[in-house]
């Protein structure tokens, strides 16, 4: 059973998680030669406090203004 983790920030609407799930079901079911009742998705979401890239706070522009 292929389960697929999302870490993503914050601010995604509900249909658009809605449609990266059955986008990622659909296509890992049909690489995997696996049903699409099989694949589980899970969706992370962080605030910006929460994650760097790069060695920055992603919200490092907002808290300097």
């Amino acid at each position: 059973m292929p389960v697929v983790r999302v870490d993503m920030l914050s601010g995604r609407t509900y249909e658009q998680k809605t449609e990266i799930a059955e986008v990622f079901t659909r296509e890992l079911a049909r690489i995997a030669k696996c049903t699409e009742d099989d694949v589980q998705i899970v969706f992370n979401e962080y605030e910006r406090s929460n994650w760097a890239k790069n060695g920055t706070m992603i919200d490092a522009k907002t808290r300097a203004k």
